[in-house]
């Protein structure tokens, strides 16, 4: 049996789940963020304490690698690196796109078997990073970062039905227009939704280095000039 510890924190929500054998079975979730420094912490404490008290080890600790918030990111991958070293657990990095696309292809029987999914993450302004994935969930085309314009993935369109969500679709919908675009809201990257790609992990030994892991920033991070205090 498989005991994974999930965490999610590539965005404004912050979650926790804790996973054994395709179930959920402990989850915690703040939709108040971004409070990740405050409440991942006490979510993770939480959930070691629940596996703990219910005499389930810990396999692995699976975390969302980006691409994503910054700062949540490397909340994110710092705590999980340090319960790896803490509990000589192994570590699975887990693509934030292609989690976003798990409550899709598990919660939506309307999406046709040829559908190409475009998992969005708001990237300010008029940029997300997004990528395009089939049903089976193999890469039609890696993660970019994009400027989002009247041409964005107009090769798709006219080939097959295209569906976008993440929280950064939203704001594409006036923009991507076409018989062939559909937009589904609601769907945000979980800790409650990595167990399939963190037991798919498991089962192919794809672990990551615990030393060397880092979060996939896509871009690089750029500090702020402080405002000057009057």
């Amino acid at each position: 049996m498989s005991t994974v510890l999930n965490i999610e924190t590539s965005t404004r929500v912050c979650s926790v789940a804790l996973s054994q054998d395709g179930a959920v079975v402990f989850e915690k979730e703040d939709n108040n963020g971004p409070n990740h420094a405050s409440v991942l912490g006490v979510y993770v404490e939480e959930a070691l304490s629940f596996a703990d008290s219910h005499a389930m080890p810990l396999d692995a600790v699976a975390v969302s690698q980006g691409p994503g918030s910054y700062t949540g990111l490397r909340i994110g991958v710092s705590m999980a690196k340090g319960i790896c070293y803490g509990r000589n657990i192994p570590l699975i990095g887990i693509p934030t796109l292609r989690l976003l696309c798990v409550p899709v292809l598990l919660g939506h029987d309307e999406v046709e078997d040829d559908a190409l999914l475009i998992p969005m993450i708001d990237a300010r302004r008029m940029e997300v990073y997004s990528a395009v994935f089939d049903r089976a969930l193999n890469t039609v085309r890696p993660v970019h970062a994009d400027i989002i314009d009247e041409t964005s993935y107009l090769e798709y369109f006219d080939e097959r039905p295209v569906y976008y969500f993440g929280d950064g679709a939203a704001k594409c919908q006036s923009v991507l227009c076409h018989p062939n675009a559909h937009y589904i809201e609601g769907v945000n990257p979980l800790a409650k939704n990595m167990f399939p790609l963190a037991e798919l992990a498991i089962a192919g030994e794809q672990y990551a280095d615990v030393a060397y892991f880092e979060p996939f920033y896509l871009k690089e991070f750029v500090a702020g000039t402080p405002k000057k205090q009057l």
